[in-house]
């Protein structure tokens, strides 16, 4: 079994499995405590339904100076509508907790934020069914199937 198919058989019907719910909870953790590359990090929004702090570690790209956050399994994920029903409103922690306002990316402007997020991002590549070379045009054909949120600081609390 190849990795891209053991990271789609943890992503089935792209909701993860009881492994990869463990695996992210661990992966949140180290993501969070910032001892390993400063592109991971982990994210904290709230529930919409429980009012509970859900935290999952994701990557962090940067394009032309902005960070922006890729969902790699699509529209439909928790952590997507857990942001838009909060308006954006989320915290990355990484050394320390950071309010952040997401601002979800138009699907025209978002190829060559996935293309550069999946160089960055191998644990990726399975679910975006672009080659990580190939040129911005393809990008563009999936791009409205990958939600994509540009990170702005808050100042609010």
């Amino acid at each position: 079994m190849k990795r891209g198919d053991i990271n789609r058989w943890l992503y089935r019907g792209q909701r993860p499995n009881g492994i990869a719910k463990v695996v992210n909870g661990a992966w949140a953790v180290f993501f969070s405590w910032g001892i390993l590359p400063d592109y991971m990090t982990t994210l904290e929004v709230t529930g919409r339904t429980s009012g509970r702090t859900i935290s999952l570690p994701i990557v962090v790209v940067a394009v032309d100076g902005q960070r922006y956050l890729v969902s790699m399994l699509g529209e439909n994920v928790q952590w997507v509508h857990n942001v838009r029903d909060a308006s954006g409103r989320a915290v990355l922690h990484r050394h320390g907790r950071q309010q952040v306002q997401l601002e979800e990316v138009p699907a025209d402007k978002r190829a060559p934020i996935l293309k550069a997020y999946l160089q960055i991002a191998p644990g990726a590549r399975p679910h975006i069914p672009v080659d990580k070379d190939a040129p911005l045009v393809e990008f563009e054909k999936v791009a409205m199937a990958f939600p994509v949120f540009r990170v702005v600081r808050s100042t609010q609390r």
